[in-house]
């Protein structure tokens, strides 16, 4: 008896998989949502966001005309960081700092070449003026001049006039990001954001259609069981959303040459559980609202907006405030973000990504628990 119902189950669900896929053949929409909007995303990802910082422009103000200025005046204009522009007033650069067309500008004062001969001057006499409003880039200008200065007094052989300064040879050697692009690490954390609203809207707009066009009525009166239902869509927007998936790695891989350090099977587990709590979330919203503008502002605000703030793609979650970091630990994108970035840069690290894998699964069970318990089969 239990084997005939077992097989009876096995045959309905076959029968609503194969119902699901006729439905998203007949609705275009479903194919815009799971191939060409992934696309889409990465190409805006990819080419739009970046943390590199390109050449910036900025004003030199060489008081001194003496050889020592000059040359370290060059030093800097010579960088391929900078884009200097040489005045002999500071008064001359005032209004290109307001207007924002330089980022700040380096004051070499007439008494520069002074500090070589004289025994009092034991710091650099040099000026960095820059614009507080980008602080990333005030910060970059300021530590790099410092640098420059550094490097020239060693260059110049005068280190013994200035006690203290340290002579080290640096060699820095960067691990799983060897050129420092800000690309490697953010194309596979925008995979997690892409998969976020993906999967989310796939099952939350398609099926709260379902709602509005009656579908999903004249299924409830069939002797399906409700987490059939539920099994069924699952099974077919997990293809959908797995489809997705070769896409985006297909593009990150061929077009952005980011690595790819680890296996296949590890990144099929990391976004088969992600995709569980992603769908899972869609499913709950359909239900909650059957309604398909409502669903796109929820899976918005539910799916997306935490994904995309509170993931570490962008923000670091170790910045944030003690208990918003407590609330990234329900946030599936965190674990996700986490795991693309081991399985693209680093290799696979499997204590990491079976643990991360745990938490995402036990997510969406939870999410799916939920959903079982919201849908009931009555048409009121």
């Amino acid at each position: 008896m239990l084997a005939g119902s077992a097989r009876a189950s096995f045959r309905r669900i076959k029968a609503l998989i194969i119902k699901e896929f006729y439905q998203i053949i007949w609705d275009p929409s479903s194919i815009l949502i799971s191939i060409v909007l992934p696309i889409i995303l990465l190409f805006l990802y990819g080419y739009g966001v970046s943390l590199d910082l390109s050449t910036v422009t900025i004003g030199i103000v060489l008081e001194d005309s003496s050889p020592d200025a000059r040359d370290f005046a060059y030093s800097l204009s010579g960088s391929k960081y900078f884009n200097a522009t040489f005045v002999h007033d500071r008064r001359e650069l005032l209004k290109p700092l307001l207007e924002g067309k330089i980022m700040g500008y380096v004051v070499i004062p007439s008494y520069f070449s002074q500090f070589r001969y004289s025994p009092d001057v034991r710091e650099a006499p040099i000026q960095v003026i820059t614009d507080g409003g980008e602080p990333n880039t005030a910060s970059f200008v300021h530590n790099y001049v410092a640098q420059t200065w550094s490097k020239w007094l060693i260059q110049e052989k005068i280190s013994d006039k200035l006690p203290g300064l340290p002579l080290i040879n640096v060699q820095p050697r960067y691990w799983f990001n060897e050129a420092l692009k800000s690309r490697n690490f953010l194309v596979p954390g925008s995979l997690a954001i892409i998969m976020t609203l993906i999967g989310t809207t796939l099952t939350a707009l398609v099926i709260a259609r379902e709602w509005e066009r009656g579908t999903m009525e004249a299924l409830m009166a069939t002797p399906v069981h409700i987490n059939e239902i539920l099994l069924a869509k699952l099974i077919s927007y997990f293809i959908m959303g797995m489809c997705s998936m070769v896409c985006c790695v297909i593009g990150t891989v061929v077009c952005y040459e980011i690595p790819l350090r680890g296996s296949f099977l590890a990144l099929f587990i990391v976004t088969s559980a992600f995709l569980l709590t992603a769908l899972g979330t869609g499913l709950l919203i359909s239900t909650a609202t059957k309604n398909q503008l409502a669903a796109s502002q929820a899976a918005q605000v539910a799916g997306f907006l935490p994904a995309y703030i509170l993931s570490g793609f962008i923000f670091e979650i170790a910045s944030m405030p003690k208990i918003i970091q407590i609330v990234t630990h329900v946030v599936p994108a965190r674990y996700f973000v986490r795991s693309l970035l081991s399985i693209f840069l680093v290799g696979d690290v499997w204590s990491l990504l079976i643990s991360d894998a745990l938490v995402m699964v036990a997510i969406g069970l939870g999410i799916f628990y939920v959903t079982s318990h919201l849908i009931v089969k009555r048409l009121d």
